[in-house]
């Protein structure tokens, strides 16, 4: 299909890569997930994706950029430019609200707080520490819940279980 060569735009592009998913937690896209950064498109069939990893080392961004590399060319995109950008470092802020509600769906609690706190950047204002952190069940919404492991399945993950409900769960990690 060759959509892209009669009017290739950055608006269709970002909603093509909203369509990719992450490989290691498919309900969300690379786009939800923030990892996609930019996209310019810089000819009538070319366009430069800017993608930040969720850590340094990700062992899933080679993946990520084949997947964005192959949606792309599947929509007529003739040339696509990978940027790794490193810095800033990718943080959960970047997630999409859509994204968080689909992890909820899929069983993984969303991160529950803000990793930036810019409170303490304006003139006189002082620093409060953050509120202690109420992991919500995905499966039955208590608060009741209980850390089992700082590592999940993947590193970007905890491991916590309900204590009402008696159900382990993932909990994507503030970071």
């Amino acid at each position: 299909m060759n959509t892209a060569a009669a009017a290739l735009d950055a608006a269709q592009v970002w909603a093509w890569l909203g369509d990719v998913p992450d490989p290691e937690i498919p309900v969300i896209s690379v786009v939800d997930l923030g990892i996609v950064r930019a996209v310019e498109v810089t000819g009538g069939d070319a366009c430069t994706v800017t993608i930040t990893p969720t850590y340094s080392g990700c062992p899933a961004m080679q993946v990520i950029a084949d997947a964005v590399t192959d949606a792309l060319r599947s929509h007529g995109v003739a040339k696509v430019t990978l940027v790794s950008q490193l810095a800033p470092a990718w943080t959960t802020d970047w997630m999409s609200e859509t994204g968080k509600a689909k992890l909820k769906g899929y069983g993984i609690a969303p991160p529950q707080q803000q990793v930036i706190d810019i409170s303490g950047l304006r003139g006189g204002v002082k620093r409060q520490a953050m509120p202690k952190l109420d992991v919500i069940c995905p499966n039955c919404g208590s608060t009741h819940t209980q850390l089992t492991s700082q590592f999940g399945s993947t590193p970007c993950k905890a491991l916590y279980k309900c204590l009402a409900c008696r159900e382990p769960f993932d909990y994507f990690k503030c970071h």
